[in-house]
Order: C-alpha cells, then sequence, then structure tokens
C-alpha cells in the first residue's frame, strides 16, 4: 500500500462521537513511551502527524486520522504510567474499553511492545483483555534498531513462551518494526490492505 493522503480528523473521549463513517478501523495501543506517534508517523511518511513527546501519556483522547480517504488509523492512549492524576486515568481506561467494546468499525488492534525489554505484566495483561474480549488484534514490536536482530528475534520468542504458557494457543500475528529505519513498514501497510480489500468484499 501507498499511503497518498492522511488527515486528522478528530480527537474525543467518547465513542460515540467518533467518525460515523463505515470505514474500516485500526487502533494503535500500547505502553506510555513505547513509541507509538513516531510508528504512526513512520507509517503514513508524515513527520508530525502524531504529537511525540518525550514525555509518558502525550496522548489523551481517541485520535482519528483518515488514510487515503477509505480507513481510518486510530491513535489511542497508551495504558499504564503516565503523568497524570488518578482520576483521569480511570478515564483513559474507561474509554478504551468503551471502544474496544463498543466500535463497531474496528477491524484490528495494534498493540505496541518495546522490543528491548522483557515481557511487561501490563502488556501481558491488555493482551489478554483482547484476547478475553473478542478483539482481532497484532503485536508491533517497536524500536528494532536499538538492538540486534537476533536479540529482537530472542525477546519475541520470549513474550511467544509467556502467552503459551498463559493458555494462549498460538502467538498472535506479529511485526517488528523500526520508526528510525522504516524496518516493518512495508509488511504492515501490506497486512492492512489486505484486511481492507476483505472488508470490501463483505460490503
Amino acid at each position: 500500500m501507498k499511503v497518498t493522503s492522511a488527515e486528522f480528523i478528530i480527537s474525543n473521549s467518547v465513542v460515540s462521537k467518533c467518525p460515523q463513517e463505515p470505514l474500516p478501523e485500526y487502533a494503535f495501543i500500547g505502553r506510555s513511551n513505547v513509541g507509538k506517534s513516531s510508528l504512526i508517523n513512520m507509517l503514513t511518511n508524515h513527520k508530525n502527524l502524531a504529537k511525540t513527546s518525550g514525555k509518558p501519556g502525550k496522548t489523551q483522547l481517541i485520535n482519528h486520522f483518515k488514510i487515503n480517504h477509505n480507513w481510518f488509523l486510530v491513535d489511542l492512549p497508551g495504558y499504564g504510567y503516565a503523568r497524570v492524576s488518578k482520576s483521569a486515568k480511570e478515564t483513559f481506561q474507561k474509554f478504551i474499553t468503551d471502544y474496544f467494546e463498543k466500535r463497531e468499525q474496528l477491524v484490528c488492534a495494534f498493540v505496541l511492545i518495546d522490543v528491548r525489554l522483557e515481557a511487561q505484566k501490563i502488556d501481558l495483561e491488555f493482551i489478554n483483555y483482547l484476547g478475553e474480549s473478542g478483539v482481532p488484534f497484532c503485536m508491533i514490536f517497536t524500536k528494532a534498531d536499538k538492538l540486534t536482530r537476533v536479540k529482537a528475534e530472542s525477546n519475541v520468542a520470549a513474550y511467544r513462551k509467556k502467552l503459551l504458557a498463559n493458555n494462549w494457543e498460538e502467538m498472535p500475528p506479529y511485526f517488528i518494526t523500526s520508526s528510525e529505519s522504516g524496518v516493518g513498514r512495508d509488511e504492515l501497510l501490506t497486512y492492512i490492505d489486505q484486511i481492507n480489500e476483505e472488508v470490501r468484499k463483505t460490503l
């Protein structure tokens, strides 16, 4: 897929106010500071489509971006650590779960994970939540440029082992990416394109 257009549409915290167009949506979510904004900018070939920040918890709303006029990329707040109040965190969690459980246009969620780190409890908990809720999702391992390919694949294998030990029958689909080098971009966009084709066939 070639990204020819990417435009910001709306930010809000109420699922019912999300765009009503019957276009497929892909939601990007991960622990704060996992490199989500950088990945979105890399995928769309826009330096500042999603606002990057050195401070965790920058994204605090549901942000919709229309890509190629035919699908939505949705930037969701990070879960876990963020420099916000407890009440704000609870609000985040509520509208995040509302989005996943009520948004009919959602066709796939992408859970971002820092490939440099050992399996984090909060990531595993969120992956289990999506599995239990029946939400289709893939895993995106970010920051692959920060370590060797062998080490990256070793860390992914460790995740697989954890998931299989936690009653998963198989590892969910996954991608290894780098916003710095562009690794994984073509594979991820091709995957989205394939799903879009399947969605169009059902309309």
